[in-house]
């Protein structure tokens, strides 16, 4: 299902310009206010993970790109771009805050999040690994060979 989102120029730009000149390293990408197009959220150079994922809302959705760096068992350097979709969202939070209206709701944000990953994630040529993740630990940088190899 689609949401008729669709990435704004800029979001390809920005890939391209992590992918080929690598003066990037990670790109995250949010639904603008009124959730009719992708928009960068955010671009960086530092090669930090625990800084990029710091980056991940804890209380939402975005989606990302981290062109990771990794060693194999022989000693040689690789890199792979890994497209992140981030869906956080804490609950007890929503429940407290007596959302009377559908459009604050966090399930209506995450269906229209869900529903525009596609279109995002088909505009970008050249992604190896593709991790859904809901928590910490499904994207901590231990798991990160296990989803590279």
């Amino acid at each position: 299902m689609s949401s008729g989102v669709t990435p704004a120029p800029e979001c390809l730009q920005r890939f391209e310009q992590l992918k080929m000149s690598k003066s990037l390293k990670y790109i995250f990408f949010k639904l603008n206010d009124t959730r009719t197009e992708i928009v960068v959220d955010k671009t960086s150079d530092s090669s930090n993970y625990e800084e990029f994922l710091d980056n991940l809302p804890s209380d939402g959705c975005k989606w990302a790109v981290y062109d990771f760096d990794y060693k194999l068992e022989d000693g040689s350097q690789r890199n792979k771009l890994c497209f992140f979709s981030w869906h956080q969202f804490n609950y007890f939070m929503c429940l407290t805050r007596n959302h009377r209206s559908p459009d604050n709701a966090p399930i209506r944000a995450k269906m229209v999040h869900a529903s525009s990953k596609d279109a995002l994630r088909k505009s970008l040529q050249g992604i190896s690994v593709e991790i859904q993740g809901t928590d910490l630990t499904e994207v901590a940088y231990e798991t990160g060979p296990s989803y590279l190899c």
